[in-house]
């Protein structure tokens, strides 16, 4: 294969390329882009003459078009070019706005509740010029990708991270407790009782995280999960009801809070350890590594 041949590979390539994948039509695709079918199906046939392989099936009439082998291996890689095209454009306005943007945070709700109050304000007072907009997802894998997309400068996240361009500051390591009701027996512990114990209480988990459960499923028969919400105050208020109990980070309880108590594990769950990532290949303003310094000295003084 001649290597020459891939400098024909342009953007608007890719583009119809993902756009016929996901469709699964040469029409659908190019209504989606513009184009009409015949530019699209040109584009394709283009595509598949540089890199000497054939990127569809072709059943013909109203049957879905679908990706061969070397399609979906070439959809790979054109996903993560498309990532970095919208990494460099995102570089760019970071750069045209210099110390006077905006910084873009991803979090979570522990985070939110916990650490972001006091991490802007202090931010704020030493980078007036600089806002700050906060997004909130309930699944790390969704901040993650907007951070990979350039839709995002820095997000909070837990280790280990999905594969991808990401570098990260350990903030802090966060022990997981047993959340129970202060009503309940167990509230006249000082910690939470043995995992095989646990594992016959009813407990409340996560819908969008495996952990700490995977942890625990592996140590006992079987967990009894009555009821799964990824929001903090719905849980919360179940677990001071005594309707269940919970295995959760410490960061995510509300200190103020009298109607639960937390009985902690020790060593029994290994921590989840709480990051700032941010994109390696991409511009790290002043401000952004600003805010990653502040960030870490608050959560060293929650820690």
């Amino acid at each position: 294969m001649n290597t020459d041949q891939w400098l024909g590979v342009e953007l608007r390539h890719l583009a119809a390329l993902e756009a016929v994948a996901r469709t699964g039509s040469f029409g659908r695709a190019a209504r989606e882009l513009g184009y009409t079918q015949s530019a699209v199906s040109q584009q394709i046939a283009q595509l598949e003459r540089i890199i000497g392989h054939r990127l569809f099936h072709r059943p013909g009439g109203p049957r879905r078009v679908e990706p061969t082998e070397a399609g979906l291996l070439l959809l790979r890689h054109a996903d993560a070019i498309v990532a970095q095209i919208d990494a460099a454009r995102a570089d760019m306005a970071a750069l045209a706005e210099g110390a006077a943007g905006t910084l873009r945070v991803g979090i979570y709700q522990s985070v939110g509740a916990r650490l972001l109050p006091a991490l802007v304000r202090r931010f704020r007072a030493q980078w007036p010029r600089v806002g700050v907009r906060v997004r909130e997802e309930s699944a790390a894998a969704d901040l993650l990708r907007l951070l990979e997309h350039g839709e995002l400068d820095l997000t909070f996240a837990d280790l280990p991270l999905r594969e991808g361009p990401f570098e990260w500051a350990e903030l802090l390591q966060d022990p997981y407790v047993l959340l129970v009701s202060a009503r309940s027996e167990l509230a006249e512990l000082d910690s939470a009782p043995p995992l095989r114990d646990v594992a016959k209480l009813p407990l409340i988990g996560r819908r969008t995280t495996d952990e700490p459960e995977r942890f625990v499923a592996g140590r006992v028969p079987e967990l009894n999960v009555v009821f799964r919400t990824d929001d903090n105050g719905t849980l919360a208020a179940l677990v001071a009801e005594d309707l269940g109990a919970a295995i959760e980070p410490r960061l995510i309880v509300d200190p103020r809070n009298r109607d639960v108590k937390m009985l902690p594990f020790g060593s029994r769950i290994p921590p989840r350890t709480l990051v700032l990532a941010w994109h390696r290949d991409r511009y790290r303003s002043q401000a952004a590594q600003a805010f990653v310094e502040l960030a870490g000295e608050l959560a060293e003084a929650t820690g």
